[in-house]
């Protein structure tokens, strides 16, 4: 998650995906601002591989790990 200065905040939720194979996981994107429901921007599907420097390359932007948005 990273807030936003207008209240909400930008997420990526990451979960293993057992309808994609063996070792993918599915990257949602998306935005929030209470009370709207969450706004869906891309998602993707990761090799288990490519894990460690996406979860780098989202903390250098400003995420931290938080509770589930919604």
């Amino acid at each position: 998650m990273r807030p936003r200065k207008d209240g909400g905040c930008d997420y990526v939720r990451l979960q293993s995906s057992p309808n994609q194979g063996n070792g993918q996981y599915e990257w949602i994107e998306g935005s929030h601002l209470p009370p709207q429901m969450p706004l869906l921007k891309r998602r993707r599907w990761l090799s288990a591989d490519a894990m460690p420097n996406q979860k780098h390359q989202l903390e250098a932007h400003g995420y931290q790990p938080s509770q589930p948005v919604f």
